[in-house]
């Protein structure tokens, strides 16, 4: 609440063409003042705000988060989302077209394959540590799956409590944690792995319609991902070919994919041959040709 009234008296007092408002939390003043100056108001949705895994147990709280939404949403005249389903999710509930820019990464200057030693098989897990990304059950994998690392790069709100695990679990010497790291040394790193996770937990529709960023980084690093059969993972792979599907979340299917994939090199290196095709489509510098029209056209 701090913040809408903060933000809005910031707005009206600014100079400004046009208000961009990232996520719901940003809508309202974004557009009253829009509204009461006669500028453009964007809003761009980033994920299904109301159905973050945050407001799921907080039934009070996502209401408020829900009459903001009916209230700021419908007659927003440029919106624009991060993936196909959520566009239609929107469109469906509130009247309103979004134009789909999905956030890739750029182009890598080389993702041409590289040589890796087979042992130890690594699996790489990069972003935030934080509730429902599937890392608890990606660590427990580790004790099936002998001759492998799981590398985790990033820090979050479950930092303290993942490395408790891995200490009270033995696993020490298979699970890395790397910390942050800035991009250009966390894209040397991934191209170091052999398997990208993206496992998100079925927390509320906004990790099911969700399109990770980092499934796009795998695939600039040229290595094959682990994801869950969500909507948009498997429209991806119906195109590409480039995902390993997961139709639940508990450590000893991620060990079985695991295990069926190191066995099985030839769907290994056809997985790896097809990230590093997606990569040079799926990629910033071809999305961002998209983003550019949208304003152009405003």
């Amino acid at each position: 609440l701090e913040l809408n009234f903060r933000l809005f008296f910031l707005l009206l007092f600014s100079k400004f063409d046009l208000v961009y408002a990232v996520d719901l939390d940003t809508l309202l003043p974004g557009r009253a003042v829009s509204f009461l100056r006669k500028k453009t108001c964007v809003f761009d949705a980033h994920e299904y705000f109301t159905e973050v895994p945050e407001l799921t147990d907080r039934p009070f709280s996502k209401r408020i988060w829900e009459v903001a939404a009916s209230l700021a949403i419908p007659g927003v005249k440029h919106a624009i989302t991060v993936c196909g389903s959520l566009s239609q999710v929107f469109e469906a509930r509130y009247g309103v077209r979004f134009e789909v820019i999905r956030n890739v990464p750029f182009s890598l200057k080389s993702n041409s394959k590289s040589e890796k030693p087979d042992q130890p098989f690594v699996l790489i897990y990069q972003g935030a540590l934080n509730e429902g990304r599937g890392l608890e059950s990606s660590i427990l994998a580790m004790k099936q799956l002998s001759g492998a690392e799981l590398w985790i790069c990033g820090e979050g709100d479950l930092s303290d409590e993942l490395r408790l695990l891995v200490k009270q679990t033995g696993l020490d010497d298979s699970v890395k944690f790397l910390g942050k790291l800035a991009p250009d040394e966390l894209v040397l790193v991934t191209q170091q792995a052999h398997l990208g996770l993206n496992l998100l937990e079925n927390k509320g529709l906004n990790y099911y319609y969700s399109l990770a960023n980092k499934a796009f980084d795998y695939m600039q690093a040229g290595i094959p991902s682990l994801n869950m059969a969500f909507p948009e993972y498997v429209l991806i792979n119906q195109e590409f070919d480039v995902f390993v599907l997961l139709e639940e979340l508990e450590p000893g299917k991620i060990a079985e994919a695991v295990i069926r994939l190191r066995s099985d090199k030839a769907s290994y290196e056809r997985l790896a041959v097809n990230a590093r095709k997606a990569a040079l489509v799926l990629n910033w510098e071809k999305e961002s040709v998209k983003l550019k029209a949208f304003f152009k056209a405003i």
